[in-house]
Formats: structure tokens, C-alpha cells, sequence
């Protein structure tokens, strides 16, 4: 299911970016296995780069706060910008990258998110490619962790963060 949704998206940007070179950042650590099968399933020209935001710390819930721990490298003026994102949740981290990529002139910014999760949303905020919507729960899987723990799994899983000993005690 994951790699058709995949295809099916990089066909429809391919068409909205049909002659031109895009310039695709992704926002690490979470959008990168995303990122690697959608470049790969492009039709068009692109260069790839990468953003870090932080803006959970060890929970499950966005603290907030937004911080870029690694910029981008490749110059931004005058291109067509497609930012990957693995999960728009609240909706801040990602305007947050938009408004300093803005800064930079671009001719253009789209955003592709593999999951849209939109009960906790704290903006408005709507990307323009979207794999699939769910309305809460902690993701983890293909490429989303928690505190760094679960990205290989092959597959997308609603994590319970409930400690074990929580669940023997209540069944």
C-alpha cells in the first residue's frame, strides 16, 4: 500500500513539474526512507538536500519549540522547492522551514507529506501532496521514531506509549 500511495505521488508531482528541475528537501531524520522511494519513482530532474528541525524532544507530543539543527546547503533563489516531510502534526515545524525558505526567494515551495495527522493541529496548514491522512495516534515505522527507536520497520505502526507494566494493569 505505502509504495503504490508513493508512485501515485511522484506521478503527480512529475506532471506539476514536467521540463523542470526541483530541488527536494527533505526534513531529517523522519522523511528520509520516505524521500529515497519517492525521488526514485520522480520522471523529472531534481537535486536532493536536507533540514533538520526539532520540535519533539524524547515525547510524543510537539514541544513547541523549533529548532533547525542542520540548514541547507544548496542554494534555494530562484528554484522550485519540494520539502518531504514525514508528518505534519501541529503544523509549526513546516511553517516555520517555509518561512526561512522564503527568505531565500525561491521560485516556488510545495510541501509533500508521506502522513497528515490532523487532530492536533495548532495552525491552518494543508501540503500539497499527501500520502495519507489520519486523524491522531503516534506513528512510528518507515522512517518515523520514537526517541530514535523503530525507524526500520518496514511498515507504519500506532505506537502505544504506554509502559508494559501500565498494560498488565489494566488488561
Amino acid at each position: 500500500e505505502i509504495s503504490g500511495r508513493v508512485l501515485e505521488m511522484a506521478g503527480a508531482i512529475s506532471r506539476d513539474y514536467a521540463g523542470r528541475e526541483i530541488l527536494v528537501i527533505g526534513v531529517l531524520k523522519g522523511a528520509f526512507v520516505f524521500m529515497a522511494d519517492l525521488i526514485r519513482a520522480l520522471s523529472v530532474p531534481c537535486q536532493t538536500d536536507f533540514i533538520r528541525a526539532a520540535s519533539y524532544g524524547a515525547g510524543t507530543e510537539s514541544s513547541g519549540t523549533i529548532l533547525i539543527t542542520k540548514d541547507v546547503e544548496l542554494p534555494v533563489e530562484g528554484r522550485d522547492v519540494l520539502i518531504v516531510e514525514d508528518i505534519v502534526d501541529s503544523g509549526l515545524t513546516l511553517r516555520y522551514i517555509i518561512d526561512a525558505l522564503k527568505l531565500r526567494n525561491p521560485r516556488s515551495i510545495k510541501v509533500c507529506a508521506f502522513l497528515d495527522k490532523r487532530k492536533r493541529r495548532k495552525i491552518h496548514f494543508e501540503a500539497d501532496y499527501v500520502g495519507f491522512t489520519m486523524e491522531d495516534g503516534f506513528i512510528v515505522g518507515y522512517g518515523l521514531d520514537f526517541n530514535e527507536q523503530y525507524r526500520f520497520l518496514p511498515a507504519v505502526y500506532v505506537l502505544d506509549p504506554a509502559p508494559a507494566c501500565e498494560k498488565e494493569e489494566n488488561g
